[in-house]
């Protein structure tokens, strides 16, 4: 099998990441998030309609005839979604009389109306930070314990590169961020760090008996053993990518909302296992090391 040298082209591969994520800020600087409701609050109304739906059309229509702007319309399995930011009752029964008008929809059309407030959607926000950072807490304190804090450090960091990935993507292209993201991402932060862990237990195993006469730098077993993962990592991705592919295109759209994050997020998550997280902890070790052996010659 060929061995690739990724530790020599470590700091260019993490150009790409921190491209995509440098774009992203720049479209958040000037349009920002593309929050959903349970973020702002608003309404969401589920509403009956049998057959093919442009929802892009109804969206226009409904925006035309009532003034409110935006209006999110997206498909279910019995109908459409309407989501709105927060606005007065009279306007609930004035969008679904415009729909009632247009489509001929009968009353029980209306399967059901929920709404949300403003500060509600704030504390949604702050709990989503909140219980990310206590996930990550919760993962630096395990691989610290498992392998040392160095190999934590760089997990965590790879794992900060991922969901930056994943939130600059929503930003450049104007997708709505909602719950079931946060959801997606929390998952694709357990995938990833299983990834990381796997090329750490090989590091750690190709480690035994390290000498550096036989064996090089560190960083020459960290690429040897990502070398021996790499096929591993890879198939598993991919068998999980093309999975989750296809429930994004046949899928309804709830299904599509989880399924895309999954998608940027395990493609990138299998990215930074490979090429930020462990290179790096063997560029640092090795830069200890000979820190370590310099001090003692002085």
């Amino acid at each position: 099998m060929k061995n690739y040298n990724i530790n020599k082209n470590k700091t260019k591969t993490l150009l790409v990441p921190l491209a995509i994520i440098v774009i992203g800020l720049v479209f958040f600087i000037i349009k920002g998030f593309n929050f959903d409701i349970e973020f702002l609050g608003g309404i969401r109304m589920e509403v009956q309609m049998d057959g093919a739906v442009n929802t892009s059309e109804i969206s226009d229509y409904l925006e035309q005839e009532t003034g409110i702007n935006p209006i999110i319309v997206q498909t279910t399995s019995s109908g459409v979604s309407i989501k709105t930011q927060p606005i007065e009752e009279e306007m609930k029964n004035q969008i679904f009389e415009k729909m009632q008008e247009k489509y001929g929809l009968e009353d029980d059309a209306l399967l059901s109306v929920s709404s949300a407030s403003a500060s509600y959607g704030k504390q949604t926000q702050a709990k989503t930070v909140l219980f990310t950072l206590i996930a990550m807490l919760c993962i630096l304190i395990y691989i610290a314990i498992r392998f040392e804090w160095r190999s934590a450090v760089m997990a965590i960091i790879s794992l900060f590169v991922n969901i930056l990935v994943m939130m600059a993507v929503y930003a450049i292209f104007q997708i709505p961020l909602n719950t079931t993201f946060i959801a997606a991402m929390l998952t694709v932060v357990g995938y990833s760090i299983n990834d990381t862990i796997v090329i750490f237990d090989r590091i750690r195993e190709n480690m035994r008996g390290y000498n550096p006469k036989k064996n090089g730098t560190i960083s020459d077993v960290v690429n040897l053993s990502i070398n021996e993962c790499i096929g591993r990592t890879i198939g598993t991705s991919v068998t999980t990518l093309v999975t989750i592919l296809l429930l994004y295109i046949i899928g309804v759209n709830a299904v599509k909302e989880f399924a895309l994050p999954l998608l940027i997020g395990i493609t990138c998550g299998t990215f930074t296992s490979m090429f930020v997280a462990t290179p790096f902890w063997g560029a640092w070790k090795d830069a200890e090391r000979e820190a370590k052996a310099v001090a003692k010659k002085n």
